[in-house]
């Protein structure tokens, strides 16, 4: 596995490096499934719009490319949000707050490497 491969994937390396941690700490599996499910279907969304993006590139529509990466990114963001959010509210505090500390170094490690290896416009 190269280096580009290895930052491609580094946050779903944290996110199952997290579940030890999670039960070696007793800190809720309530909230480690819920930031697991919404996490690994951000990813599912990411590399759909990401398709999408491209093959509008491809067919020269930079418009439509724009739109549906902005439409991913900030669907994206809400919709992890919601989750860590929704936990709280319908399950217990902690399993919310357990779902948020996941989500956040999720989020920042995918933004922080997206940079650093881009999906999709290898060549």
């Amino acid at each position: 596995m190269g280096a580009s491969a290895i930052l491609r994937y580094l946050d779903l390396i944290l996110l199952a490096a997290a579940l030890p941690v999670f039960v070696a700490a007793g800190w809720p599996m309530l909230g480690y499934v819920v930031a697991a499910v919404v996490w690994i279907a951000q990813r599912l969304v990411l590399a759909y719009s990401d398709a999408r993006m491209l093959k509008s590139l491809a067919a020269g529509d930079r418009r439509d490319a724009f739109k549906v990466k902005a439409i991913s990114s900030l669907g994206r963001v809400w919709m992890i949000t919601l989750a860590a959010l929704l936990a709280g509210l319908f399950a217990e505090r902690e399993d919310g707050l357990a779902a948020a500390l996941l989500l956040v170094p999720l989020f920042t490690i995918q933004l922080a490497t997206t940079g650093a290896a881009p999906r999709g416009v290898e060549r």
